[in-house]
């Protein structure tokens, strides 16, 4: 029998007639623009969504369940007992007179660190930060978009913030799609890194300009930019967000000048160190000293700015797909990883041996791939094979896709953001499980690399 037009694919018999008629205009370099204004009206007002009035995100307010379930380990009645015994302490608020009491995250913290300083020291109230070391800068890359890097950096700094740690996060990707997470307004690059990493420069071309000096040499004078970088600290661009406890310091496009710009400079000066360029700020700064966990947000390429976010964290998280694509890219990313930074060490070794100086390399407290948007129905397998073949640099954990995921990110939010009200509650206690697993074997590697740091300090200190 003749098989009819319509059981064929869609693609055969198109008639050329209709298919110009149906065919838009040329598009000049005018029509970008368009797109990108309608792009950007669209994106403003799907953010604008979890704003208020004048602007600005506000973080919703937690129940006493939530409290008592996720954040303070204590009972719910001991919890409103300790509250009735102490009337100084936040008391929440009721939607209803026999309603749940409702808090805020600056309450939250607040009772924690009662509970901390009254309650059983045997519970963890506060999560454990040793004393007199500096705060652990964690990056999160991997080159391949799409494979929940940004959700996974956001979520773990609400997690470690949640927790009661002081967090930075830094968003080092001109997307800016962090920045908009936190609810941030960055006018231009002078309000991103752009300018910690320009006044490192600017510090060592005065330097070398010592040099030449005295060696008779005409300096290299500062041009606009680095004079004014010479001003900038890093408080100056780091900004308050929505989260008590989670600071951000911020992105959008113009921050890409800087893949142009820190080669032009790397030219006229050979011996900057460019990759301590982010490191060497926030340390002086003090950056160091003032938060406990710093999140690196970065660009999905090697460029400039992921080899300064590379290089200044102590804990390396490379999200991936559980497919075949995304195994393959994260495999070429930790081999053009190897291949930067074993060239960057052997030029520099190079010029150290020749002087009779120590010899330098990078080194990583923890690297770890962690599988997102996981579907154990159909992925199983394959996880298992990827598991078998990067062993255990590959987080045993993986995290789950679930409906709570997706619907939080409709909402420009995270799901830590998102009232367990909206959802069912089975969606959102699962949805948070992966999540909250997620965070836990990322806190082990923190607590660590701190412990290490810890007894390796002590050890020295007895030594000495």
């Amino acid at each position: 029998m003749a098989r009819a037009d319509s059981d064929l694919p869609p693609y055969f018999n198109i008639d050329p007639d209709q298919a110009l008629r149906e065919l838009d205009g040329p598009l000049d370099t005018a029509g970008f623009e368009r797109i990108a204004s309608a792009c950007s009206r669209g994106r403003d007002d799907l953010a604008s969504r979890g704003m208020d009035a004048e602007g600005h995100k506000s973080l919703r307010l937690f129940s006493t369940w939530e409290i008592t379930r996720y954040l303070i380990p204590v009972a719910p009645a001991h919890f409103r007992r300790v509250l009735r015994l102490n009337p100084d302490l936040p008391q929440g608020r009721a939607e209803s007179e026999a309603g749940a009491k409702w808090f805020t995250l600056d309450e939250v913290l607040r009772l924690r660190a009662h509970f901390a300083a009254e309650g059983s020291k045997a519970k963890e109230y506060l999560p454990w930060r040793p004393k007199g070391l500096p705060a652990k800068m964690v990056a999160v890359a991997n080159f391949k978009g799409g494979v929940g890097k940004t959700s996974t950096a956001a979520h773990l700094a609400m997690s470690a913030a949640l927790d009661g740690y002081r967090v930075l996060v830094i968003d080092l990707d001109s997307q800016g799609s962090m920045t908009s997470i936190f609810g941030g307004k960055v006018k231009d690059e002078w309000e991103t890194v752009f300018p910690l990493l320009a006044r490192h420069y600017a510090g060592h071309l005065r330097q070398s300009n010592l040099g030449r000096l005295d060696r008779g040499e005409a300096p290299i004078p500062l041009d606009e930019t680095l004079s004014e970088a010479l001003k900038v600290k890093a408080d100056d661009v780091i900004r308050k967000t929505h989260w008590p406890n989670i600071d951000l310091i911020g992105a959008q496009l113009n921050l890409y000048w800087s893949e142009f710009q820190i080669p032009v400079w790397r030219m006229q000066g050979r011996g900057w160190k460019l990759w301590d360029a982010l490191t060497d700020t926030l340390a002086a700064d003090g950056v160091l000293d003032r938060y406990d966990v710093i999140f690196l947000d970065t660009p999905p390429a090697l460029g400039y700015l992921t080899i300064n976010g590379l290089a200044a964290a102590d804990i390396l998280l490379v999200p991936l797909g559980a497919s075949f694509l995304e195994f393959d890219s994260t495999g070429r990313f930790f081999d053009m990883l190897h291949s930067t930074f074993a060239s960057i060490e052997e030029g520099e070794n190079m010029a150290a041996r020749a002087l009779g100086r120590a010899e330098m390399s990078f080194q990583w407290d923890a690297v770890r791939a962690v599988i997102t948007r996981y579907d154990a129905n159909q992925q199983g397998e394959l996880a298992a094979l990827i598991q078998a073949y990067m062993g255990p640099v590959l987080s045993p954990h993986r995290q789950d896709f679930t409906a709570l995921i997706g619907q939080a990110g409709e909402q420009v939010n995270g799901i830590y953001e998102a009232d367990y009200r909206d959802f069912n509650r089975e969606t959102y206690a699962r949805g948070r499980e992966t999540f909250d697993e997620t965070y836990a074997a990322f806190k082990r590697l923190l607590i660590g690399s701190w412990r290490r740091d810890e007894l390796a300090a002590e050890a020295a200190a007895e030594a000495g």
